[in-house]
């Protein structure tokens, strides 16, 4: 299980980010995002970087990132960090990126999901996922919520991500 953390903000250069093999030149980029405090955290974007909707994202945009808490971080300023998802931040539209338990509440106990017979189950590729996606972790994405404790919802769609 992934234990992961999120940083919100406007971003503010995209940039390609340099390895050392030739074949996936272009492939890596460095998002810069900075915060409400000023503070810039840069974010390396893979390919297997998943953009939530598949958006584009450009300078200017507001997003949020979400990257494993609990992977090693060099000691560079600014902090150097893998975007695992990469959420733009859309009108009426909710992101939670986190581990589900057998119930479907986050495992920060903020979020219980009731899915619908109209919520999407789709895997990271878009291939339906048939299974209930409890005990995984997932990219939930949806509209309004409860205001009890945990929030209640009945999602849009749910991405699985079978890590």
């Amino acid at each position: 299980m992934i234990h992961f953390s999120s940083y919100y903000g406007v971003v503010k250069d995209i940039n390609d980010f340099w390895t050392e093999n030739d074949e996936v030149s272009g492939c890596y980029k460095l998002m810069s995002i900075q915060n409400n405090d000023g503070s810039i955290v840069n974010f390396v974007i893979s390919p297997f970087t998943y953009f939530v909707e598949h958006a584009m994202v450009s300078e200017g945009d507001i997003v949020t990132a979400y990257y494993n808490a609990d992977a090693p971080v060099p000691l560079i300023y600014p902090m150097q960090l893998q975007a695992i998802v990469i959420a733009k931040d859309m009108p009426n539209i909710n992101v939670k990126v986190d581990y589900f338990d057998s119930q479907l509440v986050s495992s920060d106990g903020s979020l219980k999901i009731n899915p619908s017979l109209q919520t999407e189950v789709v895997l990271i590729n878009g291939q339906a996922f048939l299974q209930s996606p409890e005990n995984h972790n997932l990219i939930v994405i949806y509209g309004p919520s409860t205001r009890s404790i945990p929030a209640q919802t009945i999602p849009y769609k749910i991405v699985v991500m079978c890590v």
